[in-house]
């Protein structure tokens, strides 16, 4: 049943986000064919333009995958919706685990095609060498490659989003057990949940700071901290971001399972 779930998620939300991709993919394509034109001054005006267009599109991506998770969550257990589904013979983990799961896809799906797009708009042989040597101090500092230091770095934003998805159904979840203004106390509570997931995140980090010396300095001054303490941030952020995405999901199943107010 899991599947099938899945299968309806997934069809929904990407007919919204199919629009967004094609049009990110066509004005990077623009970009590309406008800038490989050097001594034009109009169709560098129009890269320009194109080049703000793509941003947009791939901006507006990000934000419709989360937009479109929420309001297909809203619509499936607390819309007009609600009265078939609430009577499907599925256990309640399940309809939220086709929600995480379907967030999963299409958020990776998103950083996907974003990078395809960037790809596909800025690649040059010069650009890459730039990206190379901007990166390659760190890398070579972390004694790893320019690739898996962009990976890193992508898969902490993915884990943010994801934790910022599941805030957002948080509020939901406990926004609609109101009786009253249930949308705004569900962003209310959506942002109050969020503000909880990062001060843990906070307090994590303190109490990993009070057994490093080096680690408190993130606290306690503006020096610049040595390599080997800002390679401890990033495992430690990954570890505890894939800890706090875990946690909420289990916390919003057993929201979700004390009940559910229909109008």
């Amino acid at each position: 049943m899991l599947k099938k779930l899945m299968k309806y998620d997934l069809q929904y939300i990407f007919k919204f986000l199919i629009i967004f991709y094609s049009l990110a993919t066509f004005f990077g394509l623009l970009t590309r064919v406008f800038f490989s034109f050097e001594d034009s001054f109009v169709l560098d005006i129009l890269g320009q333009i194109t080049t703000g267009a793509t941003i947009s599109m791939l901006c507006s991506t990000l934000i419709n995958n989360l937009m479109r998770m929420w309001v297909r969550f809203k619509h499936n257990f607390y819309g007009d919706e609600s009265y078939l589904t609430h009577t499907l013979p599925v256990e309640k983990h399940t309809h939220y685990f086709s929600k995480i799961l379907t967030s999963v896809i299409t958020l990776f799906t998103s950083f996907v095609v974003i990078g395809a797009v960037l790809f596909i708009a800025y690649y040059s042989k010069e650009n890459l060498l730039f990206l190379k040597n901007l990166m390659l101090p760190v890398a070579e500092l972390y004694d790893s490659s320019v690739l898996t230091i962009l990976l890193v770095l992508l898969f902490i934003l993915f884990l943010e989003f994801l934790n910022i998805l599941q805030c957002g159904f948080t509020g939901i979840i406990i926004g609609h057990k109101m009786n009253n203004a249930k949308t705004g106390l569900s962003v209310l509570f959506g942002f109050i949940a969020f503000g909880v997931t990062q001060s843990f995140v906070l307090i994590v980090m303190f109490i990993v700071a009070l057994f490093n010396e080096n680690f408190m300095n993130l606290f306690v001054t503006n020096d610049m901290i040595n390599i080997g303490t800002l390679k401890s941030v990033i495992y430690i952020a990954i570890v505890v971001y894939t800890v706090v995405s875990i946690l909420l999901c289990f916390v919003n199943i057993k929201l979700f399972k004390k009940g559910v107010n229909v109008d």
